[in-house]
């Protein structure tokens, strides 16, 4: 192992005993501590900014961000992740709009393109901090009463049962690595073209009717995919 990866995991090993939002001991401190010269310290660090671990604030120092938050590819709001976690889940409105669905609209929600939908997009935050931009579709029939007060700091899935009676029963979601345009970068506090997830998401309620289409971008440095993969078991008979 070189110099640069033992340094790089022993930074690792310090941010397992750190809580999001410490700081690292200055540079000149931290390279003593650890032997090495700051040119080997700045590379592992650089690393560390680039895996979403840890970031630097210009004249501030380096930060520990706590572990990414894992999304489990089950169908849950995001409000109800982030309780599940023991977070506060929030919501901020940036744009309500009502128009017409379009050619791509119409499509994912089987609906005339001509025919409006209702448009909001919303900051997602989990204990105040961003984490990501959502575009949610609804149709405007579905919920012709939709304010955008209705949606701040509360689920839509969550509103559906209160107001309509009726649940998600089926969703089809894609999952797409991307970058962050400048709005999207400015609203989520991070760089210009910062990697992100993109979520597209179609749902349909127990009548089979469509009630969504959602497109949610998730800072990279703050989101992974968690999966369960079984392995099947093979019986003698298989075998033989």
């Amino acid at each position: 192992m070189t110099k640069y990866h033992n340094v790089r995991d022993q930074l690792l090993d310090r941010l397992d005993q750190m809580s999001a939002g410490d700081p690292f001991p200055p540079e000149r401190d931290l390279s003593q501590e650890l032997g090495v010269s700051r040119m080997t310290l700045r590379r592992a660090i650089d690393e560390l900014v680039a895996r979403g671990a840890v970031r630097r604030r210009h004249g501030a120092g380096v930060f520990a961000l706590g572990p990414k938050l894992d999304q489990p590819l089950l169908a849950s709001s995001f409000s109800e992740d982030m309780r599940a976690r023991g977070m506060r889940p929030g919501a901020r409105i940036l744009a309500f709009d009502v128009l017409a669905a379009g050619a791509r609209f119409g499509r994912r929600l089987n609906m005339d393109p001509l025919a409006e939908i209702t448009r909001v997009t919303r900051l997602r935050l989990a204990d105040d901090e961003p984490i990501a931009v959502e575009e949610l579709n609804v149709p405007r029939d579905l919920m012709p009463d939709l304010v955008a007060a209705d949606l701040e700091d509360h689920s839509f899935y969550d509103l559906l049962r209160e107001r309509l009676g009726i649940s998600v029963r089926r969703s089809v979601q894609t999952i797409e690595p991307t970058v962050l345009d400048s709005d999207e970068a400015r609203d989520l506090h991070v760089p210009l073209h910062s990697p992100a997830l993109m979520f597209e998401r179609t749902s349909w309620g127990p009548e089979g009717q469509p009630i969504e289409f959602v497109r949610s971008l998730y800072r990279g440095d703050r989101y992974k995919i968690r999966t369960e993969l079984t392995v099947p078991t093979i019986t003698a008979e298989e075998t033989s």
